[in-house]
């Protein structure tokens, strides 16, 4: 039953109640633009990555703004290893040679309790890593068939990281959304990136509320 319910969280990356708990952004940062987004969610589950990628990506284009899903970026067996650092740069710079600026990260976490996320969630305003460091932290999500089983609480976030030609490659925004009771599927996807898109709204992040 418990592999069961992690599935249908992985399923849906959302629930019949989202809400943002952290909205995080660098404070060197006042506005930022995008021309080309790289969608990525890393789950095992080849179908919810496909069904959260695209709806995301259809937001993006409804804003006319270009995003591409990580599904037609990265080689099929892109998560059939793990990575290393350098591995990681060469796919940076690859995503540069093709004019990406900006990546979108959302994966899956998980506490022992609310009160413990929340404490390190807070520890946060201080942090301003790259792509490659979340991805190196969190790439057992691929292969750890025991990754969730430690906690008993799930969270979402979801990370927008620069990758401009002559910038810092850093951290600009971070959303961690509390996912709970999951039923209506299609729903609660739909829900989760409505949620995202807002507050990056509000950041002025890549979408405007006037768009």
């Amino acid at each position: 039953m418990k592999k069961l319910a992690i599935l249908i969280l992985l399923l849906s990356l959302g629930c019949s109640s989202t809400s943002l708990v952290e909205n995080w952004k660098n404070p060197d940062i006042v506005l930022f633009n995008a021309q080309k987004v790289l969608v990525v969610g890393m789950t095992q589950n080849k179908m919810a990555r496909e069904s959260f990628e695209a709806k995301l990506q259809k937001e993006f284009s409804k804003r006319n703004v270009e995003a591409m899903q990580s599904l037609d970026i990265f080689d099929v067996s892109f998560t059939d290893s793990r990575k290393t650092e350098r591995e990681l740069d060469a796919v940076e710079q690859s995503l540069l040679d093709k004019d990406f600026d900006a990546i979108l990260l959302t994966k899956i976490t998980g506490s022992e309790n609310r009160e413990s996320f929340l404490q390190a969630i807070s520890k946060l305003d201080n942090y301003k890593g790259r792509f490659n460091d979340d991805y190196l932290e969190n790439q057992d999500i691929f292969y750890d068939d025991t990754y969730y089983d430690q906690f008993n609480i799930y969270h979402a976030q979801t990370t927008l990281y620069c990758i401009c030609e002559g910038k810092d490659r850093s951290m600009i925004w971070r959303g961690s959304i509390d996912i709970s009771d999951p039923k209506n599927i299609e729903k609660a996807i739909d829900d989760y990136i409505q949620l995202v898109v807002g507050a990056m709204e509000e950041q002025d992040l890549i979408f405007r509320k006037d768009n």
